[in-house]
Parts: structure tokens; C-alpha cells; sequence
């Protein structure tokens, strides 16, 4: 056994596994287990990455102020508050570093993002799970885990891997019954695809409150989840916070660069929300057609649910579908073994999945 023993709590972390890109022998291997943009990045994100490769001997802007700077103003924010990222899970892994460790608590709603059960880990603190209702995140029983202990309460919204979301009126709720002293961090990574009139990002709650952050990330609907890229809109005090224990060049220079430019390809966004849109209902209306349940989802993703009859679980149809070169996501290691999470692709990679879901059923 080895002398070097790590802090209490690092030997519980179950490391995360990001979804597969390959299968053995399958020459075109159709991804759909990540979440990723259907259409790939902007070409003017791509080209300003490229750009910026030719500089790589050069230091980063440690403070990112040309991305902030585009940010605050697609987004009518304040500059000061924005605080940027090496992706938001950095973020998140920073705010459990920051607020919580050892004998505190941070929670999170049944089926959240494992990032926030790993992160408070990584701070030595402890995760608290809340149960959701119907697969949404329910803040009465948010309120209900909350003790003297709890120093965070992180909530997707839309949620990961469910697609739910709460309205704007139940975070504002949320936030109210919370303690002071509790940090809320409101996760919206998938923000940029919603159009729900009830849904908000949570910027108002972050303008009224000292004690509410939100997180964003240009994986999604920028599909830039390789140069790992994210961002935080906090109060004053806690983007001071943040920038005391963030690394000093976190984000790098070709990342800033792609980010920039993707804020500026609005056509491109707009394309990439648009197809979402209607795919995403398209493909939920043709897999419930084939007898399966799939919740209403407002990501680019979606949670099909399977039987536990022989043969016909959610392993043996995610077996299935790899046959067919289709990488889909096991949804287990979020407490929901009868699950498949979809990713939204391209139009003939949705129908591929559809085909492949009726031939398995019979």
C-alpha cells in the first residue's frame, strides 16, 4: 500500500467518463452521446482558432477582457461581474473549492449533473441529493435538504440528463428559502436553446442577489466543447472570489478567439436553434410512436425510456444500437438504469437512430 495517502473524500470520487466517439471495427460511427452541436462549430469560430495558432508562443489575456467584453454585450451584462473559464465545469469545481469543504454540504436535485456530487468531493465536502418530481428538480424538497451544513445548492436548468426545467417563478422561489449564507448556482448550459416564455437563465436573480451564480458554456449550442470554454455571472463579491483562486491564464488564447467569434455568428446560432427545434420534436414524436416514453425536453437531447423486459432494457438496446454504429449514453450513473440519453444530430443521423430503435423493438 502506498505511503502517500490523498485528503479524505478524493477515494470516494467515481471519475467522470465522458460519452464513447468510437466502436471498434465501425468505420462511420454516428455520436450522439454528448450533447454536442449538431452542425460542428461556426466556420468563423474555426477559422479565428486557427488564426490564433499561429500566436501559441504567446501568453493568453489572463483577464479575458475582449471575450467578457463581447459577452457582456450580447447578453447585457456587466463586464465586471464575468468571470471565464477552461469550460464551466472548471467553474463549478471552483465555487466547491471556494465555498465548501470538509463537514459542509452541498446539494443538488435526484438526477443533476455529476460533475456537482465530484466537485464537492474534490473540496472534501459532502453531496446531498434532493428527490425530484417527475423528473424535475422540486424545490420543496430542495428546501426540505437543506441544513446548516449546506453551503451550495447547484440546480441545472434545463436540467442534464432529464431536459426538464423549473420556470423563472420557481427559481425565484428557490432562491427566497434559501439561507443567505447558501450559495445558489444556477447551471444553464443549455440556456441558448430554450424559447419558453416561463424560462430564465437566472441573470435577474444573479442582478438582485449577493449570493447567486450563473454558468454558461460555449460546448452547446456553440459546439466548442473542445477548446473547453465556459463563463460565470456572479455578484461583485463572488466574481472577486472567483478570480482570487482561478488560475492566472486559465483560458487560452485560441479559445478566447473562437469564443469571440462565435458570439458574432448569430446566422450560425440561429441555424443550429432552428434545427434543434425542429428535430428535436420530430425524433420525440417518432420514438413515442414506437410505444417508448420520452419525457418533453427543451435541451438538444433527449431521455428515452425502456422497459425491464428481457431483452428489450436499456443496455440491450444501447448494445443494439453501437451494432449499428450509434453512440448513444447509458444513463445508470445518474440513478436511472432504464434510460438512454440522445443526443439531437442531423437529420439522417436522427432518422438512423429512429430506423435502429424500430428494427431492435420488432
Amino acid at each position: 500500500m502506498s505511503a502517500l495517502i490523498p485528503r479524505p473524500g478524493v477515494m470516494d470520487i467515481t471519475p467522470y467518463v465522458g460519452g464513447e466517439s468510437e466502436i471498434p471495427g465501425v468505420d462511420r460511427v454516428i455520436k450522439l452521446a454528448s450533447n454536442e452541436g449538431a452542425f460542428g462549430p461556426s466556420p468563423l469560430a474555426a477559422e479565428a482558432y486557427e488564426k490564433a495558432s499561429q500566436e501559441l508562443h504567446r501568453y493568453p489575456d489572463g483577464g479575458c477582457w475582449a471575450l467578457r467584453r463581447d459577452l457582456a454585450d450580447a447578453y447585457g451584462l456587466d463586464v465586471d461581474r464575468i468571470v471565464c473559464g477552461a469550460g464551466s465545469d472548471e467553474l463549478i469545481g471552483l465555487l466547491c473549492r471556494a465555498y465548501a469543504g470538509p463537514g459542509d454540504e452541498v446539494l443538488y436535485s435526484q438526477h443533476g449533473f455529476l460533475m456537482y456530487p465530484i466537485a464537492a468531493k474534490t473540496a472534501g465536502a459532502t453531496p446531498v441529493s434532493a428527490p425530484e418530481t417527475d423528473l424535475t428538480a422540486d424545490v420543496d424538497n430542495l428546501l426540505a435538504a437543506v441544513t446548516g451544513n449546506t453551503k451550495i445548492c447547484f440546480i441545472a436548468n434545463p436540467n442534464n440528463p432529464t431536459g426538464t426545467y423549473m420556470t423563472a417563478s420557481e427559481m425565484t422561489r428557490l432562491r427566497a428559502g434559501l439561507p443567505e449564507n447558501v450559495l445558489l448556482v444556477i447551471d444553464a448550459a443549455y440556456a441558448e436553446f430554450v424559447t419558453r416564455e416561463d424560462y430564465s437563465p437566472g441573470v435577474e436573480l444573479v442582478e438582485n442577489s449577493e449570493n447567486v451564480v450563473m454558468t454558461r458554456t460555449f460546448s452547446k449550442i456553440h459546439a466548442l466543447g473542445g477548446v473547453r470554454l465556459g463563463w460565470a455571472y456572479s455578484s461583485a463579491v463572488v466574481t472577486d472570489v472567483l478570480n482570487r483562486v482561478r488560475n492566472p491564464f486559465n483560458v487560452s488564447s485560441p479559445a478566447q478567439e473562437a469564443g469571440i467569434a462565435a458570439l458574432a455568428d448569430s446566422a450560425f446560432t440561429d441555424k443550429a436553434r432552428r434545427h434543434n427545434d425542429a428535430c428535436l420534436k420530430l425524433t420525440t414524436g417518432n420514438i413515442r410512436q414506437l410505444g417508448l416514453e420520452v419525457p418533453d425536453s427543451i435541451g438538444n437531447f433527449i431521455l428515452v425510456r425502456f422497459p425491464e423486459a428481457d431483452g428489450k432494457t436499456a443496455a440491450d438496446t444501447d448494445a443494439f444500437l453501437k451494432a449499428r454504429g450509434i453512440i448513444v449514453r447509458r444513463m445508470a450513473g445518474y440513478g436511472l438504469p432504464d434510460s438512454l440519453r440522445i443526443s439531437i444530430g442531423l437529420d439522417d443521423e436522427m432518422q438512423a437512430v429512429v430506423d435502429a430503435l424500430r428494427d431492435f423493438l420488432g
